[in-house]
């Protein structure tokens, strides 16, 4: 069994970031996150993601909005960072509360600050194959993680189980691009797919991203195939734990990612590089 250490991995990215950056003359980057409401985990996220700033030697800043904040003003914030010269990079923290639209607030970012890339037109690019937009920095992370531990993806299946925008729509148009480390074949499975354990173990490498603790068992996984697993839950005895019940599948031989440590800290090296390419790209055009 083979532990693939994202934590490891992150800190080597964030340590070259570190360096890059130390050697910008003037303004350095700068990313800007607004944090709606006291959800104590997204504080939690956001407090991660500061810390990550701090380390690198980006600037950040948090914009701390109440739980009952109308649309409308959470938009002119947005409007006035996407205008703010200072600000590289904009992250609302989700989720949001239910009387705000997601979708309308993510359009309202400025593209080329949408370091987290959920705006639509970032979506398109990353579909597209195209190379100048932002990649979602969970899915991004995973690719990096199986290229820094050299796991074959060309010509592999993946499997990845749950179907969300943040993780499962875009790593599957990631991996299936026509470029180096992916060229993977991909299938995308859900609370519908009949079969599911019988699609698990055809899995070279499986992604379990479906918000259940502990759902993937052993014996859903193929010997020697690798696990990553994309999951974090807290149980009622406190313990924190992935999608992926870490303890049997890890028996199966192959290579598996710990929660936590695996990919948490690939986000949030991605959300770091996202925000200095975004910088880099700005004085480039400037």
């Amino acid at each position: 069994m083979t532990l693939l250490d994202g934590k490891k991995v992150a800190h080597e990215i964030q340590e070259s970031l570190k360096k890059k950056i130390g050697g910008i003359q003037g303004r350095k980057p700068g990313l800007a996150f607004i944090l709606v409401g006291d959800h104590p985990p997204s504080q939690l996220y956001v407090q991660s993601k500061k810390k990550g700033c701090a380390f690198v030697g980006i600037f950040s800043t948090v914009l701390e909005l109440p739980q009952k904040v109308a649309q409308s003003d959470l938009l002119k914030q947005i409007e006035e960072l996407n205008r703010n010269p200072e600000i590289d990079g904009i992250l609302v923290q989700l989720p949001l509360p239910p009387h705000i639209d997601e979708k309308r607030i993510t359009a309202a970012i400025d593209p080329s600050k949408d370091v987290d890339g959920f705006h639509p037109i970032n979506v398109g690019k990353m579909l597209l194959g195209e190379e100048d937009g932002f990649l979602p920095c969970t899915p991004h992370g995973i690719k990096v993680l199986l290229e820094k531990y050299r796991i074959p993806v060309e010509g592999k299946h993946v499997v990845i189980v749950g179907r969300s925008n943040i993780v499962g729509k875009p790593l599957a148009a990631i991996l299936m691009q026509k470029k180096p480390h992916c060229n993977a074949t991909v299938t995308i499975a859900h609370s519908q797919s009949e079969n599911l354990s019988a699609l698990t173990r055809s899995a070279d490498i499986l992604v379990a991203a479906l918000g259940q603790p502990l759902f993937i068992k052993k014996e859903m996984v193929r010997a020697g195939a690798t696990v990553i697993d994309v999951g974090i839950n807290r149980l009622p005895d406190g313990r924190v734990v992935g999608d992926v019940d870490f303890d049997e599948v890890s028996a199966s031989g192959g290579p598996i990612t710990p929660v936590p440590g695996g990919i948490g800290p690939m986000t949030i090296a991605m959300l770091l590089h996202n925000t200095l390419s975004s910088f880099l790209s700005y004085r480039k055009e400037g």
